[in-house]
């Protein structure tokens, strides 16, 4: 009877708060007897009306609509247990006590409503946290793998460069041995016979001697060669055009590649380190062009830019990719790194390009400003410019 009488409740309740108030349906008045017929007290019917307001009429509802609808309700109610006349005094005490849940139930709302506030908040701070700790790892394991890729590098460079040094030496000594020896042994024979035919016969000595004056003047021809390819002294007693212009016209000599030089004068103002690094890129990219472009002229420029100096050896032989270049292993890989690591000691940058039908481009570019280790960005403006063509 309890569930019957609760059912019904409900309902009137419910209707009640459906219909505005000129059209609400009268309670029913034999609903108070009813619930004390069936052992219902007036506490017993507060309960069920709090029961059937937190469960069916105030979820979902904002804090404006629960308290105006908690308010409709108790009218409703006070309408139920108003004709109980012998349990009115339950009444006024279940209407006190009503009024009580009323208050508890609003505070306990506003209480829950902050709850999911802090909670909602709380979720999404930990969710954010957890999103840069997931972000943070996976940096870390990039700057970790970038790492071990530069110290493989690194060690791969340093293998190189050991290798690229004994190479050199081994040039070196094959050519002092197969060149300077050989003529110097030429020079101690041709003086060993002079000095037999000057007691002999005078007539053949002015022949000899320049035979041999021939053979010391080679000599030295080489060794100076040698002294200019390990360090040109013009690099440091005229400057750098003038050591280019050497090297270029050299290089056309040898190679019949035709070079054509175009510089910023003032590039002569720079210190000794980065006009030698400026000399050793040019060399190097030159080399390049001699061993692989098979190009029939290069073009070094050197410009004045924001803020630095830029120089561009560019070719117009065979291109290659510049990606398989750096991570060749048969060498080509050193002479690219090389210009690279040179121009980062002086906080310059280094760049290189290649295209089909175009050949390839060099770029160097060092700052003005004191030397330190970084890299640098430039936008290329008109200059000031010194020509020749070799």
């Amino acid at each position: 009877m309890k569930d019957k009488f609760s059912r019904r409740y409900q309902a009137a309740l419910l209707a009640h708060l459906n219909h505005p108030p000129g059209e609400r349906p009268s309670p029913s008045l034999g609903m108070g007897a009813e619930a004390l017929t069936g052992g219902l007290r007036t506490l017993d019917m507060a309960k069920l009306h709090e029961q059937i307001l937190v469960t069916q009429v105030l979820p979902g509802r904002s804090a404006g609509v629960r308290a105006a609808l908690i308010k409709e309700a108790g009218v409703f109610f006070t309408q139920v247990i108003t004709p109980i006349e012998d349990v009115r005094r339950d009444a006024e005490k279940a209407a006190l006590h009503f009024n009580r849940i009323v208050a508890m139930l609003s505070q306990r709302t506003v209480q829950l409503a902050a709850s999911n506030l802090e909670l909602g908040q709380e979720v999404a701070q930990r969710k954010v946290a957890e999103e840069s700790l997931r972000k943070s790892e996976r940096h870390y394991s990039q700057l970790l793998a970038q790492s071990d890729g530069l110290q493989e590098q690194l060690r791969q460079l340093s293998r190189k460069i050991l290798s690229a040094q004994e190479d050199e030496r081994k040039r070196i000594s094959r050519e002092l041995h197969d060149v300077i020896a050989q003529t110097l042994t030429d020079i101690n024979l041709r003086l060993a016979t002079l000095k037999k035919e000057a007691a002999l016969n005078v007539k053949g000595l002015d022949r000899n001697i320049a035979r041999t004056q021939m053979l010391v003047e080679k000599s030295v021809h080489i060794v100076h060669q040698f002294a200019r390819e390990l360090r040109p002294a013009v690099l440091d007693d005229l400057g750098l055009i003038p050591a280019l212009q050497t090297y270029l016209k050299s290089f056309t000599a040898r190679t019949g590649v035709h070079a054509h030089l175009t510089a910023f004068a003032r590039v002569e103002d720079l210190d000794t380190a980065r006009r030698t690094v400026l000399f050793r890129v040019a060399q190097e990219a030159l080399t390049n062009v001699e061993r692989h472009a098979r190009a029939g002229q290069v073009a070094v420029n050197i410009r004045k830019v924001p803020h630095g100096i830029c120089m561009k050896i560019q070719d117009n032989g065979r291109s290659f990719s510049v990606p398989d270049a750096l991570h060749d292993k048969r060498g080509r890989r050193l002479g690219l790194l090389g210009m690279r690591e040179r121009l980062e000691m002086i906080a310059g940058r280094f760049e290189i390009k290649s295209l089909p039908g175009k050949g390839t481009v060099v770029t160097a570019w060092i700052p003005l400003g004191p030397s330190r280790p970084g890299r640098g960005k430039s936008t290329p403006v008109p200059p000031e410019r010194k020509s020749s063509s070799l």
